[in-house]
């Protein structure tokens, strides 16, 4: 809106939006417009971050190749993780789906240039992880862009950094923040699917 200026209606639809956006693990395998990719990653570069660095590198992973080292890596953190859990919690995790690796048309691993020279590294010299945080906005503001054009996001942390660099050969001194899953997703709802799981409670 001209001037910044926005309405009841506009606060009220952002809240909606919000809530609405939901950690999809469930995806129909249509195909996404690369037009609206593309649009969703312009809008990404608007998110914030310190000293105007734009950390952030948003990879694209395509190749089968390259996806099945990652579902490798899932696999290997999968089995690991549940065999930190005991009893019910155990049974309980052994059921949950908690990545779209095998269904989402669209995956990328976003990294954080950590020897950017963008920003002159204007506070993050006292503060270097602020350019982690920064990425973390940008994946924020992706994802409530996808949500608002109907499409899913999920974010996989079950995976090995340096493996997902490997299989994407990546510079050695970006860090891995965030692997994401995109698609249009098999349902809609407005609660964490971990929630109606049983696993935790939102407070």
């Amino acid at each position: 809106m001209p001037g910044g200026t926005f309405d009841d209606t506009f606060r009220a639809e952002l809240e909606e939006l919000i809530r609405w956006r939901r950690d999809v693990r469930r995806f129909r395998k249509d195909e996404v417009d690369p037009v609206l990719i593309e649009h969703l990653l312009e809008v990404a570069d608007h998110a914030p971050s310190v000293g105007l660095s734009q950390p952030w590198r948003f990879v694209a992973v395509t190749g089968e190749m390259e996806r099945a080292a990652i579902i490798e890596s899932y696999e290997r953190c999968n089995k690991q993780a549940l065999q930190g859990y005991e009893g019910s919690d155990a049974d309980l995790y052994a059921t949950l789906k908690l990545e779209g690796l095998r269904e989402a048309p669209v995956q990328f691993a976003v990294f954080c240039d950590e020897a950017t020279a963008k920003g002159k590294r204007l506070g993050s010299r006292t503060m270097p992880e602020t350019l982690r945080y920064s990425v973390v906005t940008a994946v924020h503001t992706f994802w409530l862009t996808a949500r608002a054009a109907g499409l899913g996001v999920g974010w996989v942390s079950i995976l090995e950094p340096e493996a997902v660099k490997e299989a994407l050969a990546v510079p050695q001194d970006w860090t891995l923040v965030a692997y994401l899953c995109v698609g249009y997703p098999q349902e809609e709802h407005t609660d964490p699917e971990l929630e109606r799981a049983g696993w935790e409670k939102r407070e």
